[in-house]
């Protein structure tokens, strides 16, 4: 049985939001409530549409029971019955999934953290491959995304490239790629043929607003130096490139990407405060331990979650046992949402199940 006394306090916040809304209130309480409205709008949607068949299925019945109905039109009624009952069965489960409690940080827009692990250069092009995917994966959601920092590996593709994506939801979809991504293929330097193994890690972190995290400037060491390109050449001859160290946490952030240094230093704080707001969600998760091991494995970001393997063009992700053989629409990001919507709905499961033992 679905609460009814929850969906009623639901809708009744809702409306009492709504007015509240229409009463033109000051700039932070706009924003909150409206921020909170959003929150709802999906689960009233979920509530209405399931009272709606709710009270289809309950005039069906009705008709169906009463002896004055016609044998002829009993028949239409009991297979319109059938097919009330199953939309109601949809929209019940519809519900419960949008009553699951919710990751404040999936609206949230994310920095993502691709690094080269073992595999030499070959680690660093597939760092590179997979920088390219969720890039281009961005881009047909038509999110933004704007390079925050890059260190290019020496064959090309990178060591470490850092990259802010902005846009709605962005968190909620790519939360379930951090971790070790291992890939299997030839690499073009190879001349018999050989499979090579090598690997990246990958990091999403919701992305912190100023209210999230607040930042003592007395507990940063700011230093300036030159923007450094590949192979050692300068990118400039200004100190434009930022380094900032949280001294309490040891937490280091380093921004290059821009000329000014006034820009390198606002983004380099926004990413300390995206990685700060990160270290202390994970010491929360730390504490909900079991809800984190439903969300990615152990919560290591070490484990091997992924498995690419180029030669049987085959993507194996370990954590649902899901194999695919479309690797190469995946990698182009064409075809990730298949992975990607698989994982949410592992993870909407495990919730379901959860919340109904």
């Amino acid at each position: 049985m679905l609460p009814e006394d929850k969906l009623e306090l639901i809708l009744r916040r809702y409306e009492e939001i709504s007015a509240k809304l229409t009463e033109a209130p000051e700039a932070s309480v706009l924003v909150a409530l409206s921020r909170e409205l959003s929150s709802l709008e999906g689960v009233v949607a979920a509530i209405r549409g399931y009272r709606r068949e709710a009270l289809e299925v309950s005039g069906l019945e009705a008709l169906e029971a009463d002896p004055g109905t016609e044998p002829e039109m009993r028949g239409l009624v009991e297979e319109e019955l059938r097919e009330a009952r199953a939309r109601l069965e949809a929209q019940e489960h519809e519900l419960r999934i949008a009553l699951l409690p919710k990751d404040e940080a999936d609206a949230k827009s994310a920095i993502l953290e691709v690094r080269a692990g073992t595999g030499g250069d070959e680690a660093a092009l597939f760092a590179g491959d997979l920088f390219r995917m969720y890039q281009r994966y961005a881009e047909s959601k038509g999110w933004h995304v704007e390079v925050l920092s890059a260190s290019e590996g020496t064959a090309g593709g990178f060591k470490e490239i850092v990259a802010e994506i902005e846009g709605s939801g962005v968190f909620a979809r790519l939360k379930f790629e951090s971790g070790t991504h291992r890939v299997q293929r030839v690499p073009d330097t190879e001349t018999q043929g050989r499979i090579h193994t090598s690997a990246a890690t990958v990091a999403v972190l919701p992305q912190a607003e100023e209210v999230d995290v607040a930042i003592n400037e007395a507990e940063l060491k700011i230093d300036t130096m030159r923007a450094q390109g590949a192979g050692g050449q300068h990118v400039n001859k200004t100190e434009s490139a930022i380094r900032i160290t949280h001294m309490p946490t040891g937490t280091i952030v380093f921004v290059q990407d821009e000329r000014s240094q006034h820009k390198n230093r606002a983004r380099a704080m926004a990413l300390l405060r995206t990685r700060l707001y990160d270290m202390e969600r994970q010491k929360l998760d730390a504490e909900r331990a079991a809800d984190r091991r439903a969300q990615v494995g152990s919560g290591d970001r070490s484990e091997r979650i992924r498995t690419y393997n180029f030669p049987q063009g085959r993507l194996t992700d370990h954590r649902i046992n899901l194999t695919l053989y479309k690797l190469d629409k995946i990698i182009t990001g064409e075809a990730l949402d298949e992975v990607i919507d698989a994982l949410v709905t592992h993870h909407q499961a495990q919730q379901l199940a959860a919340s109904e033992s």
